[in-house]
């Protein structure tokens, strides 16, 4: 890596002359894919019932084409015996819908280990505590933004809840090697901000996986995603909660309890807005034609070096994340040598000269950045932005 340039703050650089292409690099809702108009919602079946042949065959299709692109493992074999294909399904109140209904129907029988390092992760443990009365939740936390638990010592036995990405924080987890190929116990993953952006294979450790359409992928707010893998499935029909579900938690049907599998064949708990439906269509179709999930993780890799070459040349603005291993490649979290009132100064400047929107850091965080970096973002918009970072951090400290 380059040196960084002591003291480069006195430099007085003249306003740069190019703008990004798009200024949107908030963390979520994030920036629509490239060349993204309303012409996308065209085929979108508007005043039509969710539930009718045209309605429920465009949420198949979702489905369907969402387990391709994540290359969702249609079942596999272990001695004696074939595994059940995982499940998707699409579920209301976006991610953190698709969370909590793996929380309230699947937590109990088990004790639970809760990883969390910031403020969406943090919530899955208070509800744990507070809300679902759990009585043996162990903490994994960390004290300070901008580290990881030590997720290694958490217990096989248990169930275990992380998040994949910390949106606010701007660490992820490095891979999955921490899970036991032998546990006993579940593990739920909230993988908001990082599905499509970053490998999260195998597939094998993940008993259940939540996301919502937009992040990534630039998708409409207010629905999730939640994908059950076959040890999921058993505990769904093998245990049933000693506390009510409302309709909305309810992933079984009958006594015994068996899966609710029309839930994961287009047919929705409650009614979808079929306009947001046909984005996540025209975005998956954008992704394919991108080539597929592992040009998503190339752009978002690429899109991130642009701004990890920035700050290894600047000694005034570093990554909130300590371990390199550890750096998100879509939520970049970066903090400056400003105090809070000098950062909403820059990201007010950078607003009103309409080249970075929505870029300060997460209300609960440390005063700095939070840019956007996933698939959608362009590699060379991101190259303008640091120019107008240097020239807002400059005004700003001089002022």
């Amino acid at each position: 890596m380059p040196d960084k340039r002591a003291g480069d703050e006195l430099a007085k650089p003249s306003k740069p002359t190019v703008r990004p292409e798009c200024p949107n690099f908030g963390s979520g809702p994030c920036k629509k894919r490239p060349g993204w108009s309303v012409d996308a919602l065209a085929g979108a079946p508007l005043g039509r019932s969710h539930r009718s042949a045209l309605g429920k065959g465009k949420l198949e299709q979702a489905i369907n084409e969402t387990k391709e692109l994540l290359r969702v493992p249609d079942g596999y074999e272990v001695p004696y015996h074939i595994v059940a294909p995982y499940q998707v399904g699409i579920v209301p109140a976006s991610d953190t819908g698709a969370v909590e209904m793996a929380m309230w129907a699947l937590l109990g029988p088990r004790a639970v280990d809760v990883c969390h390092w910031e403020s969406f992760g943090s919530e899955w443990y208070t509800d744990a505590i507070n809300q679902l009365k759990l009585d043996n939740v162990r903490n994994f936390g960390v004290s300070d933004y901008g580290e990881c638990p030590r997720l290694s010592e958490t217990d096989p036995k248990h169930d275990i809840i992380f998040t994949f990405n910390g949106t606010t924080s701007g660490v992820r987890v490095p891979n999955l090697d921490w899970i036991s190929d032998d546990r006993e116990g579940l593990t739920i993953c909230d993988a908001t901000s990082a599905i499509f952006a970053m490998d999260m294979s195998p597939w094998s450790k993940l008993d259940v996986v939540t996301y919502s359409w937009q992040k990534v992928l630039g998708g409409e707010g207010a629905h999730g995603v939640l994908i059950l893998g076959p040890r999921a499935i058993e505990r769904l029909e093998s245990y049933v909660p000693d506390r009510p579900l409302p309709k909305i938690f309810r992933l079984t049907k009958g006594s015994p309890p068996k899966l609710a599998r029309d839930i994961f064949r287009g047919a929705t708990i409650n009614t979808p807005s079929m306009m947001c439906v046909e984005d996540y269509l025209d975005a998956l179709a954008w992704a394919r034609g991108l080539g597929g999930l592992d040009a998503l993780i190339e752009k978002s890799n690429a899109n991130f070096n642009v701004m990890a070459e920035f700050v290894s040349k600047h000694d005034w603005i570093n990554f909130l994340a300590k371990d390199p291993a550890t750096r998100s490649n879509t939520s970049v979290c970066l903090t400056l040598s400003l105090d809070a009132a000098q950062v909403k100064q820059l990201t007010t400047l950078l607003e009103k000269e309409e080249v970075a929107f929505d870029i300060g850091a997460y209300r609960t965080a440390p005063a700095g950045l939070r840019i956007w970096c996933g698939a959608t973002i362009e590699a060379s918009d991101v190259q303008a932005l640091t120019k107008w970072l240097e020239w807002a951090y400059n005004v700003v400290k001089q002022s």
